[in-house]
């Protein structure tokens, strides 16, 4: 009777040994499930913060390159100006000069101011993109950020279903 109750027990002590195993299997494998999704999600959400990243340095790299045009563009009529006033300063006759000299003077005083403009704001857009293009990055990084606590989360909710 004695080995009969030491078997019995010692079947019972198994079977629950077996079932403890089988469920923290059942278990692990949730949560292995549930890193491999989080993995997945926060990679492709790091994708995306690099293809916004790169979208955004593109845009303002553009943005540089039409205002080092504009500003070339603005210094060139600029000089043109310059040139034309002399010319004709040159040009006038003596009793004219001072009269010539005048006008020229007003005329340079335009352009520069036109072409100081022209440069603000073409230096104004390329700061624009900038600061356009460091939201975008910062919007990224936090959509980024949202994935991985999400992720982390769901790792949470998965190691709980024990």
């Amino acid at each position: 009777m004695n080995k009969l109750i030491a078997t019995l027990i010692a079947g019972l002590f198994a079977t629950a040994a077996h079932a403890q195993t089988t469920a923290t299997t059942a278990a692990d494998n949730r949560v292995v499930k549930a890193e491999a999704n989080a993995e997945k999600d926060i990679i492709k959400a790091e994708q995306k913060e690099i293809k916004t990243a790169v979208k955004a340095d593109e845009k303002v790299n553009k943005q540089m390159a039409k205002s080092a045009e504009a500003k070339s563009k603005a210094h060139a009529d600029l000089v043109e100006t310059h040139t034309d006033a002399a010319a004709k300063v040159a040009k006038a006759d003596p009793e004219d000069r001072a009269k010539a000299i005048a006008k020229a003077e007003d005329k340079v005083a335009g352009a520069n101011l036109k072409a100081e403009k022209k440069m603000i704001k073409a230096d104004e857009k390329v700061l624009k993109a900038q600061v356009d293009a460091a939201a975008d990055k910062a919007t990224a990084a936090a959509k980024t950020e949202k994935v991985r606590a999400e992720a982390q989360a769901d790792v949470h909710k998965a190691a709980a279903k024990n």
